[in-house]
């Protein structure tokens, strides 16, 4: 998925505020999802949530106002419940990787109860 880097997306330094890469691995998660033909809302209308409850990220170099931004990702770990993704963002011009990312989801139902992830969601991952 491709991001470009808005005025509002900057510090007073004027590089990416760090907290917004969380927002770019977030779009590029549902984006993820919608290419495998799945519909983060209609999961969510299934009964299925998928709240992040960890996130690693490790900052390399700076994306600054009106860069063109990469947001790959990709599939690490599968289990019952969670799935682990690797997400990292790449300056288009001159294929830098500027940020990594690991985040690990959940999927809960009503009460905020872990149960076991969809059989398509599932189906999709093997496809990666």
């Amino acid at each position: 998925m491709e991001i470009r880097v808005y005025y509002e997306d900057t510090d007073v330094g004027g590089v990416v505020y760090h907290a917004n890469y969380l927002h770019y691995f977030e779009r590029a998660r549902t984006e993820f999802f919608r290419r495998r033909g799945l519909s983060v809302r209609e999961l969510h209308e299934r009964g299925c949530i998928f709240p992040v409850v960890r996130a690693e990220v490790d900052f390399r170099a700076p994306a600054r106002h009106d860069d063109l931004l990469r947001v790959e990702t990709e599939v690490l770990e599968v289990g019952k419940s969670s799935f682990v993704l690797g997400q990292q963002v790449i300056r288009a011009v001159d294929d830098m990787l500027l940020v990594t990312g690991t985040i690990k989801l959940v999927c809960v139902g009503p009460g905020m109860k872990a149960k076991r992830l969809p059989a398509d969601l599932l189906e999709a991952f093997r496809g990666e």
